[in-house]
């Protein structure tokens, strides 16, 4: 289902037209509005009015997180706060806080890309929508909940926690959508099998999972556990919140970035240089619709590529990968770039494992060193000692077979490694700073 057949159809020479005519109003406004993208552009040798051509996006400077931070709370708004009508903010583990804000029309906008969102994954107003994204700063659960109502379908807002009672409400108020991160589908389906639960026997048809890295093999375990049909969506607060992407449920490849409201560009993360289509690198974004908080290259740190090839969807805008992983979450050991979702889809190859995993990174004398502690099932663990000694063993080999580092593998048992009802945390790292 197309939720705006006029935008999410439209052909590309149409769509191009639109986005340079709105990249040029962006580029007008936040030069006049905002003084750090007046300073940034002054710098940088580029006016307004040099924007004649999508490809003149390149002259402009890009935008980091840092400099949101160094600009905390509102000095990167472009209206009065008397026009911001919703503020949310990302958790700031790493800093403070990135504060975003909304006008009223930047809410309907965004209830709109997350009522296509919905629709891409088959939903209509006869669904209901079991909501356990967070409310509150977070921007997951209240973008979900807008776009649902948006599209007409029934809303549950659950919020995250109360795992029990998610179970509860699943099986009585018969949802038949729900939306969360994909490392708390999995745990409400342990949990309810736990509680006795048949989770295939739900009404539940579609899972819209997003917020963290996830790969196939996930995608399988979460199918196969709710019989349901699970679905990527991208999003960032800095960006909008949800709804930036979507996975649609004709292809399951890709994710349709609603092009008419951001561009879209792939960049090495060492050099700034834009790539070409299919090759991965970091996703920049601009915003093109947005009145509070525009933002203009905007380097996420998320990685992925691009896609140009037709879906049999007919929305004719550009597909991106699915996330590989962050920029930032890359480690080094013993000279060795390595990402979580590289340790991730080797594991995830490996029968008898289930997709819970830790990394523990730590020094010994002036050698980095990785542990992998991964979640064996029921069966594996109770084999003998020495199969699970080749096990290891194993998963050890593989991993420097293909990554090409040595780490020390732990097998641990099944439902203990923590799990958490937000975005999964994978690495601890124990190294002295």
């Amino acid at each position: 289902m197309i939720f705006n057949e006029e935008f999410e159809t439209l052909p590309r020479e149409a769509l191009a037209s639109l986005q340079l005519k709105r990249l040029k109003q962006v580029v007008e406004r936040v030069y006049h509005t905002v003084g750090f993208y007046r300073k940034k552009f002054d710098e940088a040798g580029v006016k307004p009015e040099d924007i004649r051509s999508l490809e003149d996006l390149g002259r402009l400077p890009f935008t980091t997180k840092q400099d949101l931070r160094d600009n905390y709370p509102f000095g990167l708004f472009s209206v009065p706060m008397s026009n911001i009508v919703r503020l949310h903010a990302s958790s700031g583990t790493t800093g403070k806080p990135t504060v975003v804000g909304y006008t009223r029309r930047d809410i309907e906008t965004w209830a709109e890309l997350m009522a296509r969102s919905l629709a891409a994954a088959g939903l209509t107003k006869n669904d209901i929508v079991h909501n356990a994204y967070g409310y509150g700063l977070f921007t997951g659960g209240l973008g979900v909940h807008y776009g649902a109502e948006r599209l007409g379908a029934s809303v549950i807002p659950m919020s995250g926690g109360n795992t029990k009672k998610q179970i509860l409400i699943l099986q009585d108020f018969g949802p038949t959508a729900i939306c969360c991160t994909p490392s708390y589908t999995l745990y409400l389906a342990e949990v309810g099998e736990e509680m006795g639960v048949d989770m295939r026997s739900l009404r539940l048809r579609v899972g819209i999972l997003g917020a963290e890295p996830w790969g196939e093999r996930m995608r399988k375990e979460i199918e196969s556990r709710l019989d349901i049909t699970a679905l990527d969506i991208y999003g960032l607060s800095e960006i909008m919140g949800p709804g930036v992407a979507m996975e649609c449920i004709e292809g399951k490849n890709g994710l349709h970035i609603f092009e008419d409201n951001f561009i879209v560009e792939v960049i090495d993360p060492s050099t700034g240089e834009v790539l070409p289509d299919g090759q991965a690198g970091e996703l920049v974004f601009t915003t093109l619709t947005k009145e509070a908080f525009p933002l203009v290259r905007y380097r996420t740190k998320d990685l992925s590529r691009l896609m140009r090839e037709v879906c049999r969807c007919g929305r004719t805008f550009v597909r991106m990968e699915r996330v590989m992983g962050r920029s930032d979450d890359m480690f080094i050991i013993r000279g060795v770039n390595v990402f979580p979702s590289q340790i991730e889809s080797v594991l995830m190859e490996i029968e008898g494992l289930e997709p819970h995993y830790m990394l523990i990174i730590d020094r010994e004398g002036a050698l980095d060193t990785l542990e992998i502690q991964v979640e064996v099932s029921e069966r594996i663990f109770s084999d003998e000692i020495r199969r699970l000694q080749n096990l290891e063993r194993r998963i050890a080999k593989d991993i420097k077979d293909y990554i090409g580092i040595t780490a020390k593998v732990k097998l641990v048992e099944p439902k203990t490694l923590q799990r958490t009802e937000g975005k999964a945390q994978r690495v601890v790292d124990k190294r002295p700073r």
